[in-house]
């Protein structure tokens, strides 16, 4: 069985949505949404591991990676948007039914498409994924303190991450030295070179401050899972600066059923974690008969 990685483009609606595909379409289908500052790209290594089983999908978002950047007159860009973006590719790919994996902005990108379409969904797979108040809580009361009382002295302390050190942070912060040797500098160097595009740092503020409605969503969030009982594996990184790592064990509140592992990485497990993240989302797939 094949693993070659195919990088293909698709017109959603006047919009050119880069993607990464593999694996044999007869098989079951992964979806795999990306997070901030990233792309696609983190999804490599996990797509060829997997490619001989599993059918596998990891698209850019607009503005992400090397999809179209319109703008902002164009598309609007909040994750309500971008998540009606996503389902439409799905669509227009022809893949209706899937495991959905949740990441960082993945995350509230991902559980609106589970909440709109219920029907499409196989299982979930959380890894670092927002979802509740206790990943956020403290961590983001600055943030949530400039959303609803902004001042610019707040917002140049509180955007500082959409930079150069931003950007690496993601990768590194929470890391032990010994651990920053697996991550591969060309991850975040590539996510500074799409955010430095003229307009992309604007385009990442804006997005980042409509993030108040993910939280407004999380009780549907939370009901779409009491519901529909979706068959679950919940990874985290229990060094993650930006989501508590608190977060992962609500989601049995909601999935009794869910797999939850809490592993010595950051926010970045793929990068760091590789062989751990492989095995528990082999386990997870072949036992659930994905």
């Amino acid at each position: 069985m094949s693993k070659q990685i195919f990088n293909r483009s698709v017109n959603v609606d006047g919009i050119d949505i880069f993607y990464r595909e593999a694996g044999d379409r007869k098989n079951p289908s992964l979806f795999l949404l990306h997070g901030f500052p990233t792309s696609s790209v983190m999804f490599k290594n996990l797509m060829v591991a997997l490619a001989d089983k599993y059918h596998l999908i990891a698209p850019d978002y607009p503005g992400f990676g090397f999809s179209a950047f319109p703008g902002s007159t164009e598309f609007e860009y909040s994750f309500k948007n971008i998540s009606a973006c996503m389902n439409r590719f799905m669509e227009v790919i022809d893949v209706n039914k899937f495991t959905i994996y949740l990441h960082d902005f993945g995350s509230p990108i991902g559980m609106r498409i589970c909440v709109n379409h219920p029907e499409k969904i196989e299982g979930i797979i959380v890894q670092n994924g927002n979802a509740y108040l206790e990943g956020i809580e403290q961590i983001w009361d600055e943030i949530r303190d400039y959303w609803d009382h902004p001042t610019e002295a707040k917002k140049k302390k509180v955007y500082a991450y959409l930079s150069a050190e931003g950007t690496k942070m993601q990768y590194y912060a929470g890391l032990t030295e010994e651990m920053t040797e697996r991550v591969s500098p060309e991850t975040w160097l590539l996510d500074w070179e799409r955010m430095s595009r003229p307009g992309n740092i604007d385009m990442q503020y804006e997005l980042s401050c409509t993030y108040k409605s993910n939280i407004e969503m999380f009780p549907a969030f939370q009901e779409y899972f009491r519901t529909h009982q979706p068959p679950a594996l919940v990874i985290w990184g229990k060094n993650d600066p930006f989501y508590n790592e608190k977060e992962a064990y609500c989601y049995k509140r909601d999935l009794p059923n869910a797999q939850t592992h809490i592993i010595d990485g950051s926010h970045m497990v793929l990068e760091t974690n590789f062989d751990e993240v492989l095995d528990l989302i082999s386990h997870f797939l072949s036992r659930k008969g994905a």
